[in-house]
């Protein structure tokens, strides 16, 4: 009988899933059903509603009174059940290890517990949980063809009050063979295998590589994870220095699309002539130059995910061009007439107040309303609380630490952590970052206070005052007064005087984009750069 054949013929995915169920109704081994439809499982039938009336013919066929699959979660170190025939719980997650299941998506074998009363390994807090009381059960492990356990089958209470025997541990691990094998066909598996190559995340890691378990940041992880289900456009907004970029990666990573290209371009570090060829690329002979077809930053993460860092600097002209691919996900490349479709999501970045500048006219407003389908407002450190500058500070010496290739980690005294805890952090972790990077360079062995470049109670740190303007005096009766762009302009340039010519840092201390100095330092007569 050729299964894929017969279920591909029915017309459509419901009418495959009965099908496919019809069929293991009818056998008193489903296995003979999931090994012929391996590759049919992850992209012809809805794989949650398969599995869980797969568990549930597996469990009929044990004559047991319910059935678990577990996989394996090797980015937390956890056992989760993807499909249960537990309707008082939703999904069950265990450490691995921790009771029956994870005890042998540890260690492998098959457990046969004909009294779960008498056995220390077997946890009741499950069945506190759900009510449900465990008897007996039967535990084997789902086995990829490297070796690698990356589930469990389990099946609970004999019917009748009998026991699993042997000839019963034999029949469900031969299941679980088969099922092992279908599964490795599907995207389920190659998630599962995605996490399990990424290197192990070390303590202090809450949220992919952001670090933080303060209020603001649960509240945040909580709406990433939402809009990361989802094709939505996120707009991240705060001040700078809170890394929105490390928050646009969790969007990415938490998707569907995490295993296809992240690619980030910063409006503010590009002159607003390039950033349309940036994100479109251009047509060979669309200027001089122009030799070849460049693909822009949109073909070249087809099927992942293009942050747009400080989306307020970006011109108007691309504005409307950029609109044009949120609403139909199509553009033309520069100096082209060719229609390019695009598959990407779109997460933008700005410190800037959008609604403001729309409102004088600098921001397209339906693009305004297009880019924040999901607007996330990022806290500034100094709001976070102090646990998580603590945290912060200890993962930055370790980093530190390695980047400058030290024999050895530097210890943070009480004292200095106390300091860290009190400054206010107007840079925020960026700051943070720099000041612990610097301590790390100049200590020898521990990071004394005096190693910190903090400002004492009520004073001024001398790194914050190196880039900022000598104070106004008092205006005597009838000098001349300067006028707000005179100020403004002798800031600007005693700020690129002390960055020695560099726009980039100099925008950074600044805290504007780097078309805008651009912009202000052409109108001072300051010629551009070479």
């Amino acid at each position: 009988m050729n299964v894929t054949a017969n279920a591909l013929a029915c017309t459509n995915e419901q009418g495959r899933l009965d099908w496919l169920l019809s069929e293991m109704a009818k056998s008193s081994d489903p296995s003979s059903v999931v090994l012929s439809v391996g590759g049919l499982v992850g992209q012809e039938v809805n794989l949650d509603e398969f599995l869980h009336q797969l568990v549930d013919r597996i469990a009929h066929t044990m004559q047991a009174d319910r059935g678990t699959l577990y996989l394996v979660d090797f980015s937390r170190g956890e056992l989760f059940s993807r499909a249960a025939h537990l309707p008082e719980l939703k999904q069950i997650r265990l450490k691995l290890g921790q009771g029956v299941a994870g005890h042998v998506a540890q260690n492998g074998g098959v457990v046969n517990m004909p009294a779960t009363k008498d056995e220390q390994r077997f946890n009741p807090d499950i069945d506190k949980m759900t009510g449900y009381r465990t008897t007996s059960l039967l535990a084997v492990p789902l086995v990829d063809t490297n070796g690698t356990i990356f589930g469990v089958l389990q099946v609970l209470n004999r019917l009748g009050g009998g026991k699993f025997d042997a000839e019963d541990e034999t029949r469900l691990g031969g299941i679980a063979g088969q099922v092992s094998q279908a599964l490795q066909a599907t995207s389920l598996y190659t998630e599962l295998l995605r996490a399990k190559e990424q290197p192990a995340q070390p303590v202090g890691y809450f949220f992919n590589k952001v670090i933080g378990e303060s209020s603001p940041m649960k509240a945040i992880y909580k709406t990433i994870q939402k809009a990361a289900q989802t094709d939505a456009t996120v707009l991240l907004r705060g001040e700078s220095g809170t890394g929105k970029e490390l928050f646009a990666r969790a969007v990415h990573v938490n998707s569907r699309r995490r295993g296809k290209p992240f690619v980030k371009v910063d409006c503010a570090a590009l002159p607003g002539s390039l950033i349309e060829n940036e994100l479109f690329g251009h047509e060979k002979g669309a200027f001089t130059g122009a030799e070849a077809r460049q693909s822009g930053k949109f073909e070249v993460a087809t099927g992942g995910t293009v942050f747009i860092d400080e989306l307020g600097e970006l011109p108007m002209p691309v504005q409307g061009k950029l609109l044009r691919v949120l609403q139909d996900r199509e553009f033309e490349r520069v100096g082209g007439t060719q229609t390019v479709q695009v598959d990407v999501r779109i997460v933008a970045a700005t410190h800037r107040d959008l609604a403001q500048m729309v409102r004088e006219g600098k921001f397209r407003e339906d693009l305004y309303y297009r880019i924040k389908v999901v607007e996330l407002v990022l806290a500034p450190l100094r709001d976070r609380g102090p646990e998580d500058i603590e945290r912060l500070a200890r993962h930055f010496v370790a980093q530190a630490t390695k980047r400058h290739h030290l024999a050895k980690e530097p210890h943070l005294s009480h004292e200095a952590v106390d300091r860290l805890k009190a400054w206010h952090w107007p840079g925020n972790v960026r700051e943070l970052e720099n000041c612990v990077e610097s301590a790390v360079v100049l200590c020898e062995g521990e990071v004394l206070p005096e190693h910190l470049p903090l400002p004492e109670a009520g004073k001024t740190p001398q790194f914050v005052s190196a880039v900022s303007p000598a104070p106004i005096a008092a205006v005597a009766p009838g000098a001349p007064v300067s006028t707000l762009a005179d100020v403004e302009k002798r800031h600007i340039l005693a700020v690129l005087e002390r960055a020695k010519g560099n726009r980039t840092q100099a925008s950074k201390w600044l805290d504007i984009g780097r078309n805008t100095l651009a912009r202000k330092l052409k109108d001072y007569g300051v010629a551009d750069e070479e």
